[in-house]
């Protein structure tokens, strides 16, 4: 299996009992080793909105009372990926290319609204990975091409809802995002061009340019953009220590990022701003106990996806937002097997400096409580019951419950 799935596998792990894949399908080609690999999973939601408030950046914006029944995949998507290796003029080198096909058809998705209204979705293949590294251990390595993002990239992999759907079904489907945006900002998948070093008694670092995002943003009919066409790139970069103390182990991180975006729109001429952020991880792992702690803050870096409603208008000015949050994560295996996880997480997205009351969102609160049960090695039963919060800057609150069971399958 390649690396970033042995990743989103080691890190979501905190859902499994220790019996996921570790390798993929092992395959001898001449000079090259050849790892295929992935997943197939699939859940059913069951959701209940409520709430009749207008929340712009809301993880539940229901304008209307709904319930939803949807099936599709959770939040990790489905993968497969191929990856290959080789030792050549004193390098190590390796690709790996990832198809990740939705489950979903024409008739897969079904909604039922107060109306009665019906809904279906499409399928879909999404590409996140596709990428080349060279280097060696003595020295480190280069990685150039398209894979998740280095800042918030172990929030995501430590989120116990990567196994599961998380916050989910909306009235189009399921739309299952984890814990994103209530608790973590989400990594995305970029182009870029990385460095990171040997692994030096468990300290690790990575540092990289990556495609710079545009901004979005939408207050008070105010619509603010960024160029399409960037002459900047993001810096990103993280640093980690795994450590072993005795019977603990576990890991610290932080990570950041900066870019600078030049804004029109809503305002009487173009403005540029340094957007940043920054955050600080931990987790332990003692016996079947396990406990993750996170949490980030930034200017101009909104909520949710990256500098989605970082900025505001105010008067012909354009303004960051302050955004901050986190979650607190605890994880057992009970006797049986059976890992239960407990966790709660908040974005939060401040208004800019002069900025009047709106139906902007303010905060995106969620609690998960799952269960995740290995049948085989590499089978895995997941549940979850979620409920979400959002409230927007005139105190005005939507809430969505759902309960999820489905199954998901490394190779």
């Amino acid at each position: 299996m390649n690396k970033n799935i042995k990743l989103a596998v080691a890190g979501a792990v905190l859902a499994l009992s220790a019996t996921a894949a570790n390798a993929g399908i092992i395959i001898p080609a001449g000079d090259w080793t050849l790892d295929i690999g992935g997943n197939v999973n699939m859940f059913q939601s069951f959701t209940k909105q409520s709430g009749n408030n207008a929340i712009v950046g809301g993880l539940v914006t229901t304008g209307s009372r709904s319930t939803v029944a949807a099936m599709g995949n959770g939040l990790l998507p489905n993968f497969l990926s191929v990856s290959g290796s080789t030792r050549q003029n004193d390098l190590d080198v390796s690709f790996t290319i990832s198809l990740q096909p939705s489950v979903a058809n024409n008739r897969a998705l079904t909604a039922v609204t107060d109306g009665g209204t019906a809904f279906a979705g499409n399928g879909g293949l999404n590409n996140r990975q596709s990428f080349i590294t060279f280097g060696d251990k003595s020295w480190g390595s280069f990685k150039v091409g398209k894979d998740l993002g280095i800042f918030a990239s172990d929030a995501i992999l430590s989120d116990m809802t990567l196994l599961g759907v998380g916050a989910g079904a909306t009235s189009g489907g399921l739309d299952a995002i984890g814990r994103i945006g209530s608790g973590y900002i989400y990594a995305d998948w970029k182009p870029q061009i990385a460095y990171t070093t040997p692994n030096f008694s468990g300290f690790q670092a990575t540092v990289g340019i990556s495609q710079a995002w545009q901004a979005l943003a939408s207050t008070g009919g105010a619509a603010i953009t960024s160029n399409a066409n960037q002459s900047n790139v993001a810096y990103e970069g993280k640093a980690s220590y795994s450590y072993n103390l005795n019977d603990v182990t576990g890991k610290i991180w932080v990570s950041g990022i900066s870019q600078k975006q030049v804004l029109t729109g809503g305002f009487t001429s173009t403005d540029e701003k340094q957007a940043h952020a920054a955050d600080i991880g931990i987790n332990a792992n003692v016996a079947g106990l396990g406990l993750t702690g996170y949490y980030y803050k930034g200017e101009g870096i909104g909520t949710t996806g990256q500098f989605l409603n970082g900025y505001a208008v105010v008067g012909t000015q354009a303004r960051q937002r302050t955004s901050d949050g986190g979650y607190l994560q605890a994880t057992y295996v009970l006797p049986f097997r059976t890992k239960l996880g407990v966790s709660w997480g908040t974005s939060n997205l401040d208004k800019a400096s002069g900025e009047a009351g709106s139906t902007m969102v303010q905060s995106n609160d969620m609690t998960v409580v799952g269960l995740y049960h290995p049948l085989t090695k590499h089978l895995n039963l997941v549940g979850e019951y979620v409920n979400v919060k959002s409230e927007n800057h005139n105190a005005q609150s939507n809430e969505a419950q759902t309960a999820s069971l489905g199954a998901i399958l490394f190779f």
